[in-house]
C-alpha cells in the first residue's frame, strides 16, 4: 500500500500537536530596591568571629527570585540557615538556628537600598517557654559590594549575648588549563600556535 505525503501530513501534525509541551510563562517577581541590594549578596563569603575563629557565608537566590537564602557557617558551632523574603516594603527573616527554635524578625518599611538592614523580633516558634534562648535581633551592614557586618543578638532568659561577624566577598579564582595558556603546554614535537604567530 502507498502512502502519498499529504496522507501522512494530518497524522504527523496531531502526534506533535499532542506531544508539544505547553509553554509556561513567570511573571517577574515583586520587588524593592532593598530586595534587590540584599539578592547581590548571592556568593560565597569569610570572616571571622569576635574570638577570631573562622566563618564562612554563603547567599543564594531561590524561589524564582523571591526569596534569599543565607548559609552561615559560624567558626566551630554547628551551620544554621536564614530565608529572607519580601513582605510589602518590610523583609522578613525566618532563621533556622542551632539552639532549635526558628525566630522569625522584619525590618521597618525601607524605601531604599542603603545597605542598612535592621531586623527586629516578631515571634519564635520550636521553644518550649517564652524566655527560652532565641535571636531577638539581626543587622547587616554593607559598607561596600564586597564587606558584609553580621550584629546577631540572642536573649536567653533576659541575658543578651551579642556576636558580631565581619565578612568579605570570596573572590572566584579561575584555574586555567594547560591549553588556554599561551605559548607553554605545547606536545613534544610541535610548536605552540601562540609561538608560530607574527
Amino acid at each position: 500500500m502507498k502512502f502519498t505525503a499529504f496522507g501522512l501530513s494530518i497524522p504527523v501534525c496531531i502526534i506533535f500537536a499532542v506531544s508539544a509541551p505547553a509553554q509556561e510563562t513567570k511573571e517577574a517577581a515583586v520587588t524593592t530596591a532593598a530586595f534587590e541590594q540584599l539578592k547581590s549578596l548571592a556568593g560565597k563569603w569569610e570572616g571571622k568571629t569576635q574570638d577570631d575563629k573562622p566563618a564562612g557565608l554563603t547567599y543564594e537566590v531561590v524561589s524564582h527570585g523571591t526569596a534569599v537564602m543565607e548559609h552561615l557557617m559560624p567558626g566551630r558551632e554547628s551551620d544554621m540557615v536564614t530565608i529572607y523574603t519580601l513582605e510589602g516594603d518590610r523583609i522578613v527573616v525566618t532563621h533556622y538556628c542551632s539552639a532549635g527554635n526558628q525566630p522569625t524578625m522584619q525590618t521597618e518599611p525601607l524605601r531604599g537600598a542603603l545597605g542598612k538592614y535592621d531586623f527586629s523580633f516578631v515571634r519564635v516558634a520550636g521553644t518550649k517557654t517564652p524566655d527560652e534562648g532565641h535571636m531577638v535581633s539581626l543587622s547587616l551592614a554593607l559598607s561596600d559590594k564586597d564587606h558584609l557586618t553580621q550584629v546577631w543578638t540572642f536573649d536567653d532568659h533576659g541575658k543578651s549575648v551579642v556576636e558580631t561577624i565581619h565578612f568579605t566577598r570570596k573572590k572566584i579564582v579561575r584555574r586555567l588549563s594547560q591549553r588556554s595558556v599561551p605559548g607553554i603546554f605545547a606536545p613534544r614535537g610541535r610548536t605552540s600556535a601562540w609561538r608560530t604567530r607574527s
